[in-house]
């Protein structure tokens, strides 16, 4: 198993540091001291302060839930609204809203559905994050990477870079299908009582569970699942899975003769291994082991490929074709060589990806045409940079290159569509706005071994 450092944090569960870090940390020490320690007085530490700094860590021109109350409307009145909403809490009178269900295009065309959450559900649950988290980082295993404090998709990316560069000759990538709309309420209680036995928060978290789902003022029943873009989420999910894969991936690892390594973030998990037969008996018991749980791997998002440094040379040998390629994380990875003949773990952008953020950046620059042009240039210039300090890695540089120059025929293209005097703009004219605005590829990300710090899972 792999393990890295970590030096990002993620907004929604980023470490507390506000006035009540003493309690917390105390419950992190007892955590840590004591692996099996139940809790059994947590809302003691769900104090007003808590749910103030709670309230300031939310993003402020987020899309307000059932309620209708936005982040700007809630801080007129901040002090004397969330004493309300403690005193609800500690009495017992809090109850949670229905997420409001709205649905995002994905790149392959299909919708995710996506829950957004009351404001003052939103509040409660980011302070119960910040304690919960103190409990659970302490369990939480090096491999799972998703949502967790100073921690990111690059760090996960790195880990299976280095783990690939090992003895691995077959890689697992894997997808849980439809993981949050499936996670099952029962199995989670019964995770959580591990080391929850307090059971105000117990009930907190299932009035979050029950709430139930609002869909163009329908209201609907949720018996499994958890809202995807709720900011408890996240957590939970974290929690079903270590117990659900991470805790049987480290007890499977165990009686493995060859190498093997596992990174997670989120449901999405990518597993290596030496031989093909382990890989073959792992995904034979992982099918087992996720339908116990009630769920299930996705048949066309998952597969088992021969990948790895000797790869290309045993499929050479055979004369069958190049290794195919995975996808983790908006990479696909592939099997290359150095000028030396060395192997060489390729990372380029995800076309399809690529592709759905050239349609939507071209969308937008036309309904943007007729604003001026420096404004337009600098939200495209924000935009751009963006996107290149997450894929700007080694190798990837010629897929940057196209995402810039398809950006810059499409803001062209949408200038052209101004007047019919815009139709005569020609690119060397055009190419001044580019000079001034559109930023140049850089390298962001170093190497994964000059980064990351690799060892064995404790």
């Amino acid at each position: 198993m792999t393990n890295g450092n970590h030096d990002q944090t993620s907004p929604a569960v980023a470490q507390y540091t506000g006035k009540g870090s003493f309690g917390l940390g105390m419950i992190r020490k007892a955590a840590r001291r004591d692996k099996s320690t139940r809790f059994t007085s947590l809302m003691h530490h769900l104090t007003i302060d808590l749910l103030r700094d709670a309230y300031y860590a939310l993003k402020r021109n987020a899309a307000s839930g059932v309620d209708g109350i936005t982040w700007t409307e809630y801080e007129v009145e901040v002090d004397a609204n969330i004493s309300s909403l403690y005193k609800k809490v500690q009495e017992g009178a809090y109850r949670a809203k229905p997420s409001k269900r709205i649905y995002l295009l994905k790149p392959d065309g299909r919708q995710r559905p996506i829950g957004i959450t009351a404001l003052e559900d939103k509040i409660v649950q980011q302070a119960c994050v910040w304690i919960l988290n103190q409990i659970y980082e302490e369990d939480f295993l090096g491999f799972s990477y998703g949502f967790r404090p100073q921690r990111n998709q690059h760090k996960a990316l790195d880990a299976v870079w280095v783990g690939i560069n090992r003895k691995v000759s077959w890689v697992l990538d894997a997808d849980i299908k439809g993981f949050f709309d499936n996670l099952d309420h029962k199995w989670l209680m019964k995770f959580l009582k591990h080391r929850i036995a307090d059971p105000r928060m117990i009930r907190l978290i299932q009035k979050w569970l029950r709430a139930g789902v609002s869909e163009e003022g329908e209201w609907s029943e949720t018996v499994v699942g958890t809202p995807q873009g709720a900011v408890i989420s996240p957590l939970l999910a974290n929690i079903y899975l270590h117990y659900v894969l991470d805790l049987w991936a480290v007890s499977w690892r165990r009686e493995a003769k060859g190498e093997q390594i596992i990174v997670r973030y989120a449901d999405d998990f990518v597993a290596g291994f030496q031989y093909k037969s382990e890989a073959e008996r792992f995904l034979e018991a992982l099918k087992t082991r996720m339908k116990k749980f009630g769920l299930e791997l996705h048949d066309t998002k998952t597969k088992l490929i021969e990948f790895g440094r000797f790869a290309v040379q045993n499929r050479k040998e055979r004369g069958v074709e190049r290794p195919e390629t995975f996808s983790f994380l908006g990479f696909t990875h592939i099997c290359s060589t150095t000028k030396k003949g060395l192997f060489l773990l390729r990372r380029i952008t995800m076309a399809k990806k690529m592709r759905a953020k050239v349609v939507e950046i071209r969308e937008k620059l036309m309904k943007r045409r007729h604003r001026p042009v420096d404004e337009t240039g600098k939200w495209l210039r924000s935009v751009v940079q963006g996107h290149f300090n997450y894929y700007a890695v080694h190798g990837n540089f010629k897929s940057l290159n196209a995402f810039r120059h398809w950006c810059s025929y499409s803001w062209l293209a949408s200038l052209r569509r101004r007047s019919q005097r815009g139709q005569r703009l020609r690119w060397k004219k055009f190419s001044k706005h580019l000079e001034k605005w559109m930023p140049r590829p850089k390298l962001v990300h170093p190497y994964p071994n000059e980064r990351l710090h690799v060892k064995y899972q404790r």
